[in-house]
């Protein structure tokens, strides 16, 4: 069979001046971004070491305005990328070359919120917290709580699949998504799911949730909420090694209890994090675990009790309950703090995202501080315990030369370490362009293969978000490179627009 060179069948360049007017008259003139030093604030999301200044920005406030830039980039042939709030960390949001972004954050609507049937209708620019704060006063919340939840937003959750802390016994975004409106990469706007927990037939859903922005772009979400537990406690236990501290969530869910939550921080991640928020960790301690139980308050106390006896029985040397709700959100607020806390001790990191079986939590964090000395890095640890959910901050500063390239051969070389002990290279960022090239390491070609052929099901001219989860070239087989991005020349775009 004769393959066309994909040279030979590209599209001719794209006149991005009648593409900006033609995009102008969907969006308005509030809606549109094509000016070169404003597009620059969408050059990169939260992992800022890649960047590529897109050649146009919209930001749409219905579903019709979405629809309408779809249908005006795929009659173009231009690539677009949807973009909630920028905070993911893997690049998914990042923009390709000549491709227009599909900003979400006007999309910030709650369109309808049922109690009785315990569910919620969102744009994707609401904010995670915007979502439990609206229904906090008829005791209900929503769950997935990612550390980013006052910034980040709902679409980028579905995008991402994105847990939280509380992931272990809650779930994960997939777990509280009903249902979705999505444009689907040829402009068609479908429905999937439903305002139910088991619609019929295919798990549509499913799918979408996790696919990082590579089927369509979703306008409308329905989501799951739950209600209050009626008790609530927090322990803090501190250890004189992360050994201890992973022995002690071993044990803790060996036992059969099903914490909230429970999460691990190293000594370095303490020190950051108690530099940005004082949250009265033990300054000494060689690593932090907080476990949090909820329930029947009869239940709680019982687990409680339980849980104390693990930790002392794992090596801790301090066990503190939280007094109140104001002490435990500032013990959960240095935790949800450790990301950003980390620049109080290095200049860079980067943030890394595998999972592990929990159970092997110690021997994987003694081979990643080997990694660190080979190295001659620092690594912060910062997880999702209960999950096996590891963040391990690299740190490096980029003044030293060579030391950022040795920061992120590092950070994959704890991936390869994740897979090698059973693992994934992510449990909730995403792999975007940061993890890509780490997808064989997991999956093999067949595999890789399989996956293309539901991308190439909803997005078979591959505009929707080019480039992200798999090694590239990556065409779907039918149309090979017409619909490759095209070079594009921002000096005097916006001008000429």
């Amino acid at each position: 069979m004769t393959v066309t060179d994909p040279a030979e069948t590209a599209a001719p360049p794209v006149d991005y001046a009648q593409l900006a007017r033609e995009l102008e008259a969907v969006v308005g003139p509030q809606g549109l971004i094509a000016r070169p030093e404003q597009l620059r604030v969408y050059e990169a999301d939260g992992l800022v070491a890649y960047r590529q200044t897109p050649a146009l920005v919209t930001l749409p406030a219905t579903t019709e305005e979405v629809q309408g830039v779809v249908r005006l980039c795929h009659r173009y042939g231009v690539p677009y990328v949807p973009r909630g709030s920028g905070t993911g960390l893997s690049g998914g949001a990042m923009p390709v070359a000549g491709s227009v972004v599909i900003g979400l954050s006007r999309m910030q609507r709650i369109l309808d919120v049922d109690i009785p049937n315990q569910r919620v209708v969102v744009q994707p620019g609401v904010l995670n917290l915007w979502v439990t704060q609206r229904v906090a006063p008829h005791g209900y919340y929503y769950a997935p709580d990612p550390s980013s939840q006052q910034v980040c937003s709902i679409g980028g959750n579905v995008a991402e699949n994105s847990g939280g802390a509380h992931c272990l016994k809650y779930g994960f975004t997939v777990n509280h998504v009903l249902g979705l409106r999505v444009v689907l990469p040829g402009g068609d706007v479908v429905d999937l799911g439903g305002p139910t927990l088991d619609s019929p037939g295919y798990d549509l859903t499913g799918i979408f949730v996790g696919s990082e922005g590579l089927l369509g772009v979703c306008t409308e979400i329905t989501l799951r909420i739950v209600r209050k537990a009626e008790a609530v406690e927090l322990l803090l236990a501190a250890f004189p090694t992360i050994d201890g501290a992973g022995e002690a969530v071993s044990g803790i869910i060996g036992a059969g209890i099903v914490p909230a939550a429970a999460e691990i921080m190293d000594a370095l991640a303490i020190e950051a994090a108690e530099a940005a928020v004082h949250a009265g960790y033990p300054p000494d301690a060689g690593a932090i675990l907080l476990v949090e139980l909820d329930g029947h308050p009869t239940e709680v106390a019982a687990q409680y009790a339980r849980v104390e006896a693990l930790c002392r029985r794992a090596g801790a040397t301090e066990l503190r309950k939280a007094r109140d709700a104001e002490e435990r959100l500032l013990m959960w607020k240095g935790r949800k703090a450790a990301f950003a806390a980390a620049g109080r001790i290095s200049p860079n990191y980067i943030v890394q995202d595998g999972v592990i079986p929990r159970t092997l939590l110690p021997q994987v964090l003694r081979d990643i501080a080997a990694l660190g000395a080979d190295y001659g890095l620092r690594v912060a640890n910062v997880f999702h315990a209960g999950d096996g959910n590891l963040h391990p901050l690299v740190l490096y500063d980029d003044r030293n030369e060579g030391e950022e390239h040795r920061a992120e051969e590092l950070a994959g070389e704890i991936l390869k370490i994740c897979v090698g002990y059973g693992g994934s290279i992510t449990g909730e960022h995403g792999v975007g362009m940061e993890k890509r090239g780490y997808m064989p390491v997991m999956f093999s070609e067949a595999d890789m293969e399989t996956h293309q052929m539901i991308r190439c099901a909803f997005n078979p001219g591959n505009l929707c978000n080019p480039g992200k989860v798999y090694p590239t070239p990556r065409l779907c087989g039918e149309v090979p490179g017409k619909y490759r991005p095209h070079p594009l020349e921002l000096a005097g775009v916006a001008d000429r627009f």
